[in-house]
């Protein structure tokens, strides 16, 4: 075995779960403070890397005040989105709310295809190109820079949500939304901040992913992974998204390097099913035990 080969594929794997594991944060940030599962989250991804583009490419904004408008952007949409679309449906059952986050993808494809068509693009070249080599194994500059900032934001975000007032709101919500009320917390406005944080955090996994492989309307795809990511970690669990986004991403570069592309995805649904049959609730899931 070419172990040279095979360390390089999962430094691969590493950095593309990195990602996984950021747009997985933004999916469990807002489930655990809404219980809202949000299908749209690889079209909130791609919204993002859109709104790069037309910043960067479109009108030849820095780069760097680019990635901040796009960021700005998709938190100011997340924020309308959960307004006007998910708060009218708190108290619908789960699968009202499902299919409202299904028809709000769908809607985001049609934007970005009347706009922009169906055709891919690539993003402008932003990040360093030089070669890295970790001992004698090569890491693309993307894929490794990529992981960087994903690791950045993870930090970040489990910092947010320790010591920020804020942070602490989002938590003591998804504990315990009565028990929040009754401690004065405005849980309404907590709900517009888990999506417009998640939203912004799906706007730098979409950039990230963009200037990886390109960007076009199918870009949602993405978010299907990230939806098995969530749930073999546990759909409740930061920890859970951080260790499968990384278990997820190794497994699909070792299933794309040695069976072939095709099946990074069987692969991958194959874990979910695997998992499932052990753990219902995920690797690190809150196991709820309902009375009857």
């Amino acid at each position: 075995m070419d172990w040279l080969f095979l360390f390089e594929v999962t430094l691969a794997g590493i950095g593309g779960g990195g990602l996984y594991a950021l747009a997985g944060l933004a999916f469990v940030m807002i489930y655990k403070a809404t219980r809202v599962v949000n299908l749209a989250i690889g079209e909130m991804l791609m919204l993002g890397a859109y709104a790069f583009f037309a910043f960067a490419a479109g009108m030849n904004w820095p780069v760097p005040v680019a990635i901040v408008a796009a960021i700005a952007v998709s938190a100011v949409l997340g924020g309308v989105v959960e307004r006007v679309a998910i708060r009218p449906m708190l108290g619908e059952s789960p699968i009202s709310v499902f299919m409202v986050t299904v028809g709000l993808g769908s809607i985001m494809v049609g934007v970005v295809e009347l706009i922009w068509s169906a055709d891919q693009r690539r993003l402008p070249e932003f990040i360093p190109n030089e070669p890295i080599f970790l001992g004698e194994a090569f890491v693309s500059p993307k894929i490794f820079y990529s992981f960087l900032v994903a690791v950045l934001l993870v930090a970040v975000s489990l910092a947010v949500f320790r010591w920020w007032r804020g942070g602490v709101a989002l938590r003591a919500t998804a504990i315990d939304q009565a028990a929040a009320y009754a401690m004065g917390i405005n849980v309404p406005r907590v709900f517009s901040l888990a999506w417009i944080l998640a939203a912004a955090l799906a706007a730098v996994a979409g950039i990230a992913v963009g200037a990886i492989g390109g960007i076009s309307s199918s870009m949602g795809i993405f978010g299907l992974s990230v939806l098995v990511v969530v749930i073999v970690g546990g759909l409740d669990s930061v920890l859970g998204a951080l260790v499968a986004g990384l278990m997820i991403g190794v497994l699909e570069a070792w299933a794309g390097a040695y069976l072939g592309g095709e099946y990074k995805l069987l692969v991958t649904f194959l874990v979910l099913v695997a998992v499932l049959m052990v753990r219902p609730y995920g690797l690190f899931g809150t196991q709820e035990i309902e009375r009857l």
